[in-house]
C-alpha cells in the first residue's frame, strides 16, 4: 500500500501518543500547528511515490517479498539501490530541506544485517522477526523514527556504571512473552509524528552492559512511552518563507517500563554484536546524509543565484560572485560525489545480502558536509548582501505608511519587483541566518555522529597498509622489519586494481529526475 500525504496525516489520528510541546500536552499530533511543517515534509515522501515521474526513484521492489515499496523503507541489495536512494533523498530534500523519513531505510538495513549475524552466532530467530517486521511496515507504508542516541549521563562512564541507569535505555525484565524496557533516548528525529520507533544501541557494549544491548520496535503510543518534543521549523512566523511550511521536530523519548513482545525484538543482550550494529548503521546513514545536505545545497545555489539577479548582478560577468557560486557548487557536488563513490564501491554483506556503502567514502563525504556547511552559509551571505538580515519585518510590506517607500528604495534590478527581491532575501535568511539556519548547521555537524567519529572510521577503514607496501616496494626495503606493526595491518587487496575491491552488483540507476538533469 502506498499512502498519500493526506492519508499519512489521517493515519496519525489513529494513534494516541503521549506528546508534550512547549509545556503542554498535545491532544492531536496531526492537528498541532507546531508540528505542521514536519508533517508536511514527511508528506512529500508519500506524495512523490505516487507521482509517475518520481516513481522510479521513490519506489523499489523488495527482494524478500517481491512487492513494490517506498524506497524510504527498502533493503538495498545492489549498488543501484544505493545510488537511487541517494537521488531520491536529494530530490526530497530539495523540496523540504530535510525529509527525515530516510533514516528508516538506514536503520532497517543495519538491523537486517545484525539479525543474520546473531542468528549465525547464537542460533536465535531474530532474522525472521526483522523480515516479518519489514514486510509489515512496508505493507502499511509507515514512518519510523530512530531512537538511537541515549541520554548518556556521565560521558566518562559506561552504561552499567551510570548513577541513573535510565540515562541509557535497557532491559529491566524478561518473560516468555517479551521484554520490558526503561530509559531515555534523545535527539529522535521527527519523533512526534512517527508511527513507530526503532530502538537501537548507540555504542559498543561490554559484557557488563548486556542489558543495554537491545534493539526492538515500539509503537508511538505504547503504554509507558512519553515524547517531549520541540516545534518543527518556524511555524506561524511570517518571515519564515521556507520553514513555516517545511521543518523538523526532534524529541526526547522517555521509556517507563514499556513492554515489547518477542516478535518485535531484534536482539536483546547479545552485547558482542552491538559495535557491528552501530558501525553498520553509521555507514548507511552517513551516505544518506550526504544526499540530504546536497538537496539543501541545491536550495542555497538556487537562492544565491536569484539574489544576485535581484540585486542587479550577473555572476557570469562579476568575477567575485562567480567564484563564490562556483565554490558553493564545488562544495555541494564534492561531498555528493563521495556518496556516489560510496555506492559504486559498496560491499555485499554475505550473510544478509545487504549492500553496504564504502565506509571511507561515506565518512569522507559526511565529514566534508559537516565542516563545510558553515562555508555554504558564508557563501550564501556573501553573494546575497547584508539585506538578508537587515530588512524590516514582513508586516511593513503591507503597512500603508511604509509600503510605498520600501518598494521604491529597496528595489535594485528594475526587472525584479520589490516583493520578489525581498522574498528571496527572507528565504536565504530563513535557511542560513535564523534559528532555522543555525539548526541546519548543528544537524549537519553532529547528525549521524561527530566529526571525530568520522575521522576514526576513515582511518580504521582506509587501507594505509597498501600505501606502506607500495612505498616500501619502491624503496626495495622495509623501514620496520616487524610485519605485525599496526600501521600496516589495514590492507585491502585489490583496492587499487582495475575492477575495485568488490564484485560489482548492478551499478545502474533510473533516469535522473528533471531537477538533476543537465541543460541541453
Amino acid at each position: 500500500m502506498f499512502m498519500s500525504s493526506a492519508e499519512y496525516r489521517e493515519s496519525l489520528r489513529r494513534f494516541k501518543p503521549r506528546v508534550y510541546l512547549d509545556g503542554r500536552r498535545v491532544e492531536s499530533v496531526a492537528d498541532e500547528p507546531g508540528f505542521a511543517p514536519g508533517i508536511n515534509a514527511l508528506g512529500v515522501t508519500y506524495d512523490y511515490a505516487l507521482k509517475e515521474q518520481y516513481a522510479p526513484l521513490m519506489r523499489a521492489v523488495q527482494q524478500t517479498s517481491g512487492k513494490e515499496v517506498n524506497r524510504m523503507l527498502h533493503i538495498c541489495t545492489e549498488n543501484g539501490d544505493l545510488l537511487n536512494k541517494l537521488e531520491a533523498v536529494r530530490l526530497l530534500c530539495q523540496e523540504t530541506g530535510c525529509a527525515q523519513r530516510y533514516l528508516a531505510t538506514d536503520a532497517l538495513n543495519a538491523i537486517f544485517q545484525v539479525a543474520h549475524r546473531i542468528d549465525a552466532d547464537k542460533g536465535t530467530g531474530y532474522r525472521q522477526h526483522i523480515v516479518n517486521y519489514i514486510h509489515e511496515v512496508q505493507d502499511r507504508d509507515l514512518s519510523l523514527g530512530i531512537a538511537m542516541t541515549d541520554a548518556k549521563g556521565d560521558r566518562s562512564k559506561r552504561p552499567h556504571e551510570q548513577a541513573n541507569p535510565d540515562a541509557y535505555l535497557h532491559i529491566v525484565e524478561r518473560s516468555a512473552k517479551g521484554i520490558v524496557i526503561s530509559g531515555t533516548k534523545a535527539i529522535v528525529t521527527g519523533a512526534p509524528y512517527m508511527h513507530e520507533f526503532l530502538v537501537m544501541p548507540c555504542r559498543n557494549m561490554s559484557e557488563q552492559d548486556a542489558d543495554f544491548a537491545v534493539c526492538c520496535a515500539v509503537p508511538c503510543d505504547a503504554p509507558g512511552l512519553t515524547i517531549i518534543a520541540r516545534p518543527a521549523g518556524r511555524p506561524g512566523e511570517k518571515a519564515a518563507l521556507f520553514s513555516n511550511k517545511f521543518g523538523q521536530s526532534t524529541g526526547v523519548l522517555v521509556f517507563d517500563r514499556v513492554f515489547v513482545p518477542w516478535e518485535r525484538v531484534f536482539y536483546a543482550g547479545e552485547w558482542e554484536h552491538s559495535s557491528f550494529m552501530t558501525y553498520q548503521y553509521a555507514t548507511h546513514h552517513r551516505q544518506t546524509c550526504i544526499a540530504a545536505r546536497a538537496g539543501f545545497g541545491d536550495l542555497l545555489i538556487g537562492a544565491g543565484a536569484l539574489m544576485c539577479e535581484a540585486n542587479g548582478f550577473d555572476p557570469a560577468k562579476e568575477t567575485h560572485l562567480r567564484e563564490q557560486m562556483v565554490e558553493l557548487i564545488k562544495i555541494t557536488e564534492g561531498f555528493y560525489a563521495c556518496g556516489v563513490a560510496a555506492s559504486v564501491y559498496a560491499a555485499k554483506d554475505e550473510a544478509s545480502g545487504v549492500f553496504v556503502p564504502d565506509a571511507v567514502f561515506a565518512n569522507i563525504g559526511k565529514l566534508l558536509l559537516a565542516t563545510q556547511i558553515y562555508d555554504m552559509h558564508r557563501i550564501a551571505h556573501y553573494v546575497s548582501g547584508g539585506l538578508i538580515v537587515t530588512l524590516p519585518g514582513p508586516d511593513e510590506d503591507h503597512n500603508p505608511a511604509t509600503e510605498a517607500v520600501l518598494a521604491d528604495v529597496l528595489r535594485a534590478n528594475p526587472d525584479v519587483p520589490y516583493e520578489k527581491r525581498i522574498q528571496t532575501a527572507r528565504f536565504i535568511e530563513d535557511l542560513t541566518a535564523s534559528y532555522q539556519g543555525g539548526w541546519y548547521s548543528v544537524i549537519s555537524l553532529h547528525g549521524g555522529g561527530s566529526p571525530a567519529a568520522m575521522k576514526q572510521e576513515i582511518y580504521r577503514n582506509y587501507p594505509v597498509g597498501n600505501k606502506v607496501e607500495l612505498v616500501e616496494r619502491l624503496m626495495e626495503r622495509g623501514v620496520v622489519d616487524d610485519p605485525r606493526r599496526p600501521i600496516t595491518s589495514n590492507r585491502q587487496p585489490g583496492k587499487c586494481c582495475s575492477t575495485g575491491c568488490t564484485a560489482p552488483g548492478q551499478p545502474m540507476m533510473v533516469e535522473l529526475p528533471v531537477s538533476r538533469k543537465k541543460p541541453d
